[in-house]
C-alpha cells in the first residue's frame, strides 16, 4: 500500500524510519510541525535527503553567511550570479561571462572509486551547464592516504581513471589540480572537482519555476536505482575504521549521455525555449522539484507516473531519492513545449512533461492517482535545520604550535643538502605526478594554453582577441592544521599567486571546504577559523567568493582529515599569447627570485619527509605583498619580459629550480646570497615568492617593476644548457638532472608496480 498524504494524516502514530534516513529526533518533530501531521513516506524521503548535511549545509550556514560581507564586484567587473545559484557567474569583458565552481565527491569515491569520481565530474559539469554556459574545462584536486598504503592502491587508480574517463569522453580538457598524500586521508580520500564554462551575458539562466501553467520537463537519462541516497546520505556520515557505516549505492555515470545532454541543452538555450532550469545531482528529483518551486513565484504539481524509469519496480520514495546521473529539469512555457521536445528528439535525449507550475504555494506530487507529497517547497529546499554547533579551540592546538622545528637536525654540508634535495624530490608529494595527469586529455577542444604541470591552467575564450581565463587550486592541509586561519589564507594566497604567475589577473574564488565531523567542537573551530581567514583574505585581495561546497564528516573513526580548505582562483588575461610558463627555456637567461625568504620550515615537506614532524607555526602570509607581487608578474607578462615564472611553495626554492629545469631539460647554475643560510634559502617554504628566468637585457625592466611595487628581487644565477645538464649550487653541490629526473619519476610508478 502506498503511503499517501491522506493516509499519513489518518495514521499519526505510524512508526517511521526517520533515524535510519539520517534525521535527528528534533528534525523529525519539526517536519511534523511544518506539515501539521506525520509526513508520508515519500515526504520523509524528500526531507531526509534535502536536510542532509551535504544538501542543506545545516552545520555551516551560519558561518558561510560571512561570505556575504564581500562586495559583489571583481577587480574587472561585476558578479552576474553568486552564492545560492548552481555556480557563480562573472563578467570578464567583451560581452563574455565565465562561470566556475568546485564541489566534492569524497565519500562515494571511497565506496566505489571509479564511479564516485566520474559522477563527481559529471555533476559539476551539469552545474555549469545549468547556468547557460558551455563547459570548457575541468580540474581535480585529489588527496589520498600514504602512497604505500594498501587502500591507496585500491582507490587511487579507480579515482584517477574515473576523473579521466568521464572528462575525456565529454571532450573537456583537464588543465590543473593537485595530488596530495597524507596519512589522515587514508580511508577518506578527497575528490574535489572544478568546472569552468563560458557564456555571453544574455545567455545566463537561473534555477526557478515561475509562470502559471508553465510545463515541467524532465530530460536526459531515465531514473534508476543507482545512487539512492548516494551522495546526500554518504556525505553526511562519518566512516568507521572498517568502512562506511552506510553504503547506499553510488551513482553510475554515462559520459556519452552527458555529452548529448550538454549539446541538447545548449541548443535549447539558443532556441530560447527555457524559462528555468536545474540539474539533478545530489537528492535527485527531491532537489530539482523543491528548489525550482521554492525559487519561483508559485507552486508545482508533478506526476511521478510520468517519470521514465530504468527499473519499473521503484517506489515513489526511491524515485524521489534516486541520484541517477545525466538528468536535467526545465521549466518551459506551453508555447515552446513542442519545439523543446523536438530539439531533445534531435539529440536522442529522452524528454517528458511530468508536471506544471501552479498558482498555489505547495509542491504536490502524485503517484498512481493519489497524492504522496504535499509540502511547502521552501521548507524542503531552503528552510531546513540551521545549527550553531559548539566550537572551541582545542587544548592540543597550543601543544602543536609550541612544537616547532628548531630542535630538528638540519643538513650542515653541501653533500647533506644534495642528499636532502634528492630525498625530497623523490617523496610522494613532490614527485612526478604524470602517471595521473597523462590519463587526462589536457588539450582537447584546442583552447588549452597552459595545463599540468604548470602553476595554473589557462584556457582561451576568444580566438580573435586572445581573451582567456586562468585557474588554479591550492591548499596545504599541514599549514591549515597548524593554524586554520592562516592556513586558509595561505591556500588563497598560493592559488592567487599561481594565477598571477601565469600572467593573468586574479578576480574571484570558489572554495571546497573539506573537514572532519561538525559534531566535534575542535573541527568546527578549524572550520570557523578557515572561513574567517578566507573572508578577511578576500576582502584584502578584492576577490569575491562566487560559490563552492562544504564537505563534512571526512574522518575515519575518530581520526579527522587535516583541515583542507581548497581554494580555486580564476584570473583573466587579455591575450593568452602573453602567458608565462614555468620551465626554463633559454640557455643564458638570468634566474631571479621575487620575494623574501625567511626561516619558515614548520609544516614543510622537509619537516614531514625527513623528520616525520608536524608542529610549530605556518609561514607568515602578507596579502598586501601578494597583491604587489601579482602586479609585477602581470605587468612583466604583458611586456613579455619573462621566459618563465614558477611559484615557490612545497619544497621551497630547491624544488622550484628542479621543476623549472625538468620541464624542458635545461640545467641551472645558482649562487645563493653570501649572507644566506643555504639550507633555509633552499628549503624554506615562505610565502609570496616566485622564481623567474628572463633574458639579461630584460633584467633592468624587471628590477624597475619590482622596485616600483616594493618587491624584493634577488639575482640567483643563470639557466644552463641541455647537454648533460646539472643543477649546481655554488660552493654546495652539483646534481645531474638525469639523476634528479629518475628519482623524481620513480615513487608513484614503484608504489603501483608499473
Amino acid at each position: 500500500m502506498v503511503d499517501t498524504v491522506e493516509h499519513a494524516a489518518r495514521t499519526p502514530e505510524t512508526t517511521q524510519p526517520w533515524a535510519e534516513l539520517g534525521l535527528k529526533p528534533d528534525e523529525y518533530e519539526r517536519i511534523r510541525d511544518i506539515l501539521g501531521r506525520r509526513p508520508s513516506s515519500a515526504e520523509l524521503a524528500m526531507y531526509s535527503v534535502m536536510w542532509s548535511e551535504h544538501c542543506s549545509y545545516k552545520s555551516s550556514k551560519v558561518h558561510l553567511r560571512r561570505f556575504g560581507e564581500l562586495p559583489p564586484e571583481t577587480p574587472i567587473g561585476k558578479l552576474l550570479a553568486g552564492i545560492g545559484e548552481n555556480a557563480g557567474v562573472l563578467d570578464i569583458g567583451q560581452g563574455y561571462a565565465v562561470t566556475f565552481k568546485i564541489e566534492s565527491h569524497n565519500h562515494p569515491s571511497f565506496v566505489e572509486p571509479y564511479q564516485g569520481a566520474a559522477t563527481g565530474v559529471g555533476g559539476i559539469v551539469r552545474d555549469i551547464l545549468a547556468m547557460g554556459a558551455r563547459p570548457i574545462g575541468v580540474m581535480d584536486p585529489l588527496r589520498f592516504g600514504p602512497l604505500d598504503a594498501p587502500d591507496t592502491a585500491r582507490v587511487m587508480p579507480g579515482i584517477v581513471a574515473g576523473v579521466g574517463g568521464y572528462g575525456n569522453c565529454l571532450g573537456l580538457p583537464n588543465v590543473g589540480g593537485e595530488v596530495v598524500f597524507d596519512a589522515t586521508y587514508a580511508g577518506n580520500p578527497l575528490v574535489n572537482a572544478l568546472c569552468v564554462g563560458v557564456l555571453r551575458h544574455e545567455d545566463l539562466h537561473l534555477a526557478k519555476a515561475s509562470g502559471l501553467g508553465n510545463q515541467v520537463i524532465l530530460y536526459g537519462a531515465a531514473t534508476g536505482g543507482d545512487g539512492i541516497g548516494g551522495v546526500s546520505v554518504l556525505a553526511s556520515e562519518t566512516f568507521d575504521a572498517d568502512g562506511p557505516a552506510k553504503r547506499p549505492s553510488v551513482q553510475v555515470g554515462d559520459p556519452f549521455m552527458e555529452k548529448l545532454l550538454i549539446e541538447c541543452t545548449l541548443e535549447l538555450f539558443a532556441a530560447k525555449v527555457v524559462a528555468g532550469i536545474q540539474d539533478l545531482g545530489g537528492a535527485g528529483l527531491s532537489c530539482a522539484t523543491s528548489e525550482l518551486a521554492s525559487a519561483g513565484d508559485g507552486g508545482m504539481h508533478v506526476d511521478l507516473d510520468l517519470v521514465p524509469l530504468r527499473d519499473p519496480t521503484l517506489s515513489p520514495e526511491e524515485i524521489l531519492m534516486s541520484e541517477s546521473q545525466e538528468r536535467m529539469m526545465a521549466v518551459v512555457e506551453p508555447r515552446h513545449v513542442v519545439e523543446f521536445l523536438a530539439i531533445c528528439e534531435k539529440w536522442d535525449v529522452q524528454a517528458t512533461v511530468i508536471g506544471e507550475v501552479t498558482d498555489g504555494d505547495h509542491l504536490i506530487i502524485d503517484w498512481h492517482g493519489e497524492t504522496v507529497v504535499d509540502v511547502p517547497p521552501r521548507s524542503v529546499a531552503h528552510d531546513g535545520p540551521v545549527y550553531s554547533r559548539p566550537y572551541a579551540r582545542p587544548d592540543w592546538q597550543d601543544v602543536v604550535q609550541a612544537d616547532g622545528v628548531d630542535a630538528l637536525a638540519r643538513p650542515a654540508t653541501g653533500d647533506d643538502l644534495a642528499e636532502t634535495l634528492l630525498r625530497l624530490v623523490g617523496s610522494p608529494n613532490l614527485c612526478d605526478k604524470s602517471w595521473v595527469t597523462d590519463q587526462y586529455d589536457r588539450y582537447v577542444r584546442g583552447n588549452s594554453v597552459l595545463a599540468q604541470p604548470e602553476d595554473a591552467g589557462l584556457l582561451r575564450i576568444d580566438e580573435q582577441t586572445g581573451l582567456g581565463v586562468s585557474l588554479a587550486t591550492d591548499c596545504n592541509g599541514r599549514f591549515a592544521f597548524l593554524d586554520p586561519y592562516v592556513g586558509a589564507q595561505l591556500a588563497l594566497a598560493e592559488s592567487y599567486r599561481n594565477v598571477a604567475t601565469s600572467g593573468a589577473r586574479p578576480v574571484a574564488i570558489t572554495d571546497c571546504l573539506n573537514f572532519g565531523s561538525p559534531e566535534d567542537p575542535a573541527v568546527m573551530w578549524q572550520f570557523t577559523e578557515a572561513i574567517a581567514g578566507l573572508v578577511d583574505g578576500c576582502k584584502a585581495l578584492g576577490t569575491p567568493v562566487t560559490g563552492g561546497n562544504v564537505s563534512f564528516y571526512n574522518q575515519t573513526g575518530s581520526v579527522a582529515i587535516l583541515p583542507t580548505p581548497v581554494v580555486g582562483v580564476l584570473g583573466v588575461i587579455d591575450d593568452v599569447a602573453k602567458r608565462t610558463p614555468i620551465g626554463f627555456s633559454a640557455e643564458g637567461d638570468v634566474v631571479v627570485q621575487l620575494g623574501e625568504t625567511r626561516d619558515e620550515l614548520a609544516g614543510s615537506v622537509w619537516a614531514d619527509v625527513v623528520h616525520g614532524h608536524l608542529g610549530g607555526r605556518p609561514p607568515v602570509v602578507d596579502l598586501d605583498h601578494e597583491q604587489r607581487l601579482a602586479e609585477v608578474l602581470i605587468a612583466a607578462a604583458h611586456r613579455s619580459l619573462l621566459s618563465s615564472a614558477h611559484d615557490l611553495a612545497d619544497g621551497g626554492l630547491a624544488q622550484a629550480i628542479v621543476e623549472s629545469s625538468l620541464r624542458k631539460g635545461f640545467g641551472a647554475e645558482i649562487a645563493l646570497p653570501e649572507d644566506a643560510d643555504p639550507f633555509v634559502a633552499l628549503f624554506s617554504e615562505s610565502a609570496g615568492r616566485v622564481l623567474v628566468s628572463l633574458p639579461e637585457e630584460s633584467l633592468a625592466d624587471l628590477e624597475a617593476l619590482a622596485g616600483e611595487h616594493g618587491v624584493a628581487l634577488t639575482r640567483l644565477g643563470r639557466v644552463a644548457g641541455t647537454e648533460d645538464p646539472t643543477i649546481g649550487v655554488a660552493g654546495q653541490f652539483s646534481l645531474s638532472l638525469a639523476d634528479l629526473r629518475a628519482t623524481w619519476r620513480a615513487p608513484i610508478r614503484e608504489a603501483l608496480g608499473i
